[in-house]
C-alpha cells in the first residue's frame, strides 16, 4: 500500500511538472509580415534566416520579398518544422511600390508570378485614399475573392474601406492596422468588415506604462480570431531586431488569457491558411 502510494504521488508530481513546463514554454509564434529583399539576401542567408526562426520559436511565417525570388530561397530550404506561406508581392524593384497600381509592366508581371500556382496571396502593396479606385487595384481585389486569395495591404483606413467595397467579402490582412488609426475606428471596421484580419507590427500604442493598453486588450478580447503578428524586416537592420521583437509580443501576449494569447501569437494565422 505504501509503495502504491509513493507511486502514485511520483506520478501526481511528474504531471505538475509537465503541466507546469507546458505553461511557462514560450509561445510559438506566426510571423504574418515577413519580407526577405534583396538588399538583405547578401548578409542573411536562407540558412542563417531559418535557423533564427528554429531558435527563437518561430514556426510559420507569411513570406513576402522584394522580388520575389527571396522568397522561393525560403521554400527551397525545405525546414519540415517551418511553414511557410507564400504571397506574391507586386514590386520587381523599390520604386514600384509608388505605382505599381498604375503600372501596365506591375500586370503583366503579376499575371505571370501566378502562373506558379503557390501563392495565398497578394501584397504586401502600399496604397492609400483614393489611389484604391484605381482600375488595377480593383481588378487585384477582385482576382483574389475569385481565386480565395488573401490581400495584404499597407494602407490608411480609407483605402482599405475602397478595397472591401471593389470586392465585399474578399479576405485583406491590414499591416500595422493602419499604424496611427484610432483603435474606435478600427473596432468599427471589425464590426463591418468579417473578413479583415490586422497585423500588429509598428503600433506604437500596444504598451501603455509597461503593459497592455486596455483599449487594445478590450479589442482582443472582443475579436480573438481577428489579429496576427508580424516583424516587418522591411530594411536590413531590421532583421537583427527579430529576437527583441519576439519577446515583446511575448511579453504583451502574456497580459491576455493563454486560449487568446495563443489565437494571436500563432493560431490565426494557421487557421487562415488551413494549416495544422
Amino acid at each position: 500500500m505504501k509503495r502504491q502510494l509513493q507511486s502514485f504521488l511520483l506520478t501526481c508530481s511528474l504531471l505538475m511538472m509537465s503541466l507546469s513546463a507546458v505553461a511557462t514554454e514560450p509561445l510559438p509564434i506566426f510571423d504574418a509580415h515577413m519580407h526577405y529583399n534583396i538588399e538583405a539576401r547578401s548578409t542573411w542567408s536562407p540558412q542563417r534566416v531559418i535557423a533564427m526562426w528554429r531558435q527563437l520559436g518561430i514556426r510559420a511565417v507569411l513570406a513576402t520579398s522584394r522580388p520575389n525570388d527571396g522568397t522561393l530561397d525560403l521554400i527551397a530550404q525545405n525546414a519540415p518544422d517551418i511553414k511557410i506561406v507564400p504571397f506574391l508581392r507586386p514590386y520587381r524593384v523599390q520604386p514600384d511600390r509608388h505605382d505599381w497600381f498604375a503600372n501596365p509592366e506591375i500586370e503583366r508581371f503579376v499575371e505571370k508570378e501566378l502562373q506558379r500556382g503557390i501563392y495565398r496571396g497578394i501584397g504586401e502593396f502600399h496604397i492609400f485614399g483614393k489611389d484604391a479606385d484605381a482600375p488595377y487595384m480593383a481588378k487585384i481585389a477582385r482576382l483574389a475573392k475569385a481565386r480565395d486569395l488573401w490581400l495584404h495591404a499597407h494602407s490608411d483606413e480609407d483605402a482599405i474601406e475602397r478595397i472591401l467595397f471593389h470586392a465585399p467579402g474578399v479576405k485583406l490582412i491590414w499591416a500595422h492596422t493602419g499604424m496611427s488609426t484610432s483603435l474606435d475606428k478600427v473596432e468599427a471596421m471589425f464590426a463591418q468588415y468579417p473578413n479583415l484580419v490586422s497585423e500588429l507590427s509598428f503600433r506604437s500604442d500596444l504598451e501603455q506604462d509597461g503593459s497592455l493598453n486596455p483599449q487594445w486588450r478590450r479589442l482582443f478580447l472582443r475579436y480573438p480570431d481577428r489579429f496576427v503578428l508580424g516583424t516587418d524586416t522591411w530594411v536590413t537592420s531590421r532583421w537583427d531586431d527579430v529576437p527583441q521583437l519576439m519577446a515583446f509580443y511575448r511579453r504583451m501576449l502574456g497580459d491576455l488569457p493563454r486560449d487568446v494569447a495563443e489565437r494571436i501569437a500563432y493560431k490565426n494565422g494557421l487557421a487562415m491558411f488551413g494549416l495544422p
